[in-house]
């Protein structure tokens, strides 16, 4: 297990336009924010296309699998993380018939708005995405 203690910095409010790629914005949010680490809390808005990846073993590392599609959707939620600058982050879509998601891939593009909120911190979080070293923090 690992936990960490950290205080917020700032909120930001990313709102995306018709046609944005959400990855590609939130990507260039943070450089030209200069975010380098960041909780992803909530995401919300709507979409023409779908690209993910979820895991399809149970070994690791997993392997995975990407679905990607044309279809318009709600986003219910985006949440993750930025470390060190890098976008980590799921997403999860709602048609009128099911839900679906996974980590989010490039290409999914926004139909009408969305709006990201994160909350920016000073601390390291290298840690928090590390298959690397999975067995070393387990152990911890």
């Amino acid at each position: 297990m690992l936990v960490q203690r950290t205080s917020i910095n700032n909120l930001l409010f990313i709102r995306l336009n018709p046609g944005d790629d959400i990855l590609a914005r939130l990507r260039e949010a943070a450089q030209s924010n200069n975010i380098k680490n960041a909780v992803i809390l909530s995401g919300v808005g709507s979409v023409v296309s779908h690209h993910y990846h979820v895991v399809a073993s149970s070994v690791n590392p997993p392997k995975e699998e990407f679905t990607k599609g044309d279809k318009p959707a709600d986003i219910l939620n985006i949440n993750g993380m930025i470390i060190n600058g890098r976008v980590h982050a799921h997403i999860i879509h709602s048609d009128k018939d099911i839900a679906y998601g996974g980590h989010l891939e490039s290409g999914v593009k926004v139909l009408t708005f969305t709006v990201i909120t994160l909350a920016e911190v000073d601390d390291d979080f290298d840690k928090w995405d590390a298959i690397g070293n999975i067995e070393e923090l387990v152990k911890k």
